[in-house]
């Protein structure tokens, strides 16, 4: 898609505010999109921590693709990446109002590479990283004090193929997420079966070093997608796009040792595998993984409290189609499920115990929903 970004405006829905209803139990969910014309955008929606229920607040217009989302640590800030090709792949930046729920568009730069699908920020909001998926690089941005951004100050490269000639014909930047305390930097790359590790240096112009090792390998044809990290420090895991896997390693200051892999798919499941999203509740008790294809479903895994090692407990209808994305709210009351090609996103109540999901009647619609953020109100 390509057009000419001339304004972002927000819409608030006539009749619809902040005013109208308890926002004491409220928190405000931001939804990335992928969109088709300029009135559709990053959408805002009050939660409420206590019912799950959703309610539309405003429409953040005229943005592209803003297909994955980040709240810079000031929580005055969000920054979106513009997932496009060339000219119009980007990274937007935008004023966030926690009182009325309304993003304020600030600026745009160039991404450093084709389709942008994943932003982080670094602890003090100096910088943000954007990965590239068909650019296959990712690259560094600097935050200037009034929340603007800058061209990008180091973009990496990677180089390589891996074993499936359609998925993996070169690298394909997927994730791009902060480690413990911020000193690594890890980088799945789906297209070359690696999870590239950079130390970040704090305060430097280009903060990325490779590390040594510099990346973790994966099986040939596997496509690591997502990493997530325990709050425990000890532990990530990775989810698998394309042989439904995860793989859960060890945490050694900065060095990633894998201890187990251990499926998503259903037994003699006999489709194409497509991981999407991992993440593991408040708690640390649980880790949640979804499937998009024909599963559409979100996997529950048990973590054991001394080792790390999963086990399956169950899976969840995702309530649609394509969980490209999913969250659980701060609370680990409940699991919001953002379900790309049925343009809905659906609540569903957790068990803390059990971890198992139960669909509550919440749903919102809303085009191409494909992220989800949540941060608190006033």
């Amino acid at each position: 898609m390509i057009r000419l970004l001339l304004a972002y405006t927000i819409l608030l829905t006539p009749g619809i505010t902040m005013a109208q209803t308890d926002t004491t139990k409220e928190k405000f969910l931001l939804v990335g999109t992928y969109t088709k014309n300029e009135e559709e955008g990053i959408n805002v929606y009050a939660f409420n921590t206590s019912t799950g229920t959703l309610r539309y607040v405003s429409t953040a217009k005229n943005v592209d693709n803003p297909s994955y989302l980040v709240i810079a640590p000031d929580h005055k800030h969000v920054y979106s990446v513009n997932e496009g090709a060339d000219k119009n792949a980007g990274v937007s930046a935008f004023e966030w109002d926690t009182t009325s729920g309304q993003l304020t568009f600030l600026n745009k730069q160039p991404s450093g590479g084709d389709a942008p699908c994943y932003i982080s920020t670094d602890l003090d909001g100096k910088y943000v990283i954007v990965g590239n998926y068909n650019g296959g690089s990712l690259s560094v941005l600097p935050v200037r004090p009034d929340g603007k951004i800058d061209a990008p100050v180091q973009t990496i490269e990677h180089t390589g193929k891996s074993a499936n000639k359609e998925r993996q014909e070169k690298p394909h930047v997927h994730c791009v997420v902060f480690g413990p305390n911020h000193t690594y930097l890890y980088v799945p790359d789906l297209g070359i079966d690696q999870v590239a590790i950079y130390a970040y240096k704090q305060g430097d112009v280009q903060p990325l070093v490779p590390a040594d090792p510099g990346f973790s390998p994966f099986p040939p044809g596997s496509g690591p997608r997502h990493i997530v990290f325990h709050e425990n420090n000890k532990w990530a895991y990775v989810i698998h796009e394309l042989d439904g896997k995860v793989t859960a390693f060890r945490y050694d200051n900065g060095k990633l040792v894998p201890f187990q892999a251990i499926s998503t798919l259903p037994e003699n499941y006999k489709g194409q595998p497509s991981g999407a999203d991992i993440h593991i509740s408040p708690d640390g008790k649980f880790l949640y993984a979804s499937n998009r294809g024909k599963l559409n479903n979100i996997v529950i895994y048990s973590i054991d409290k001394k080792t790390g090692t999963l086990t399956k407990k169950g899976e969840q209808s995702s309530g649609g189609k394509t969980p490209r994305n999913f969250m659980i709210d701060p609370s680990g009351e409940f699991l919001l499920a953002a379900n790309q090609d049925s343009d809905n996103v659906v609540v569903f109540k957790r068990n803390k115990i059990t971890g198992l999901l139960k669909k509550t009647n919440q749903e919102v619609k809303l085009p191409k929903p494909v992220c989800l953020k949540m941060i608190g109100s006033n």
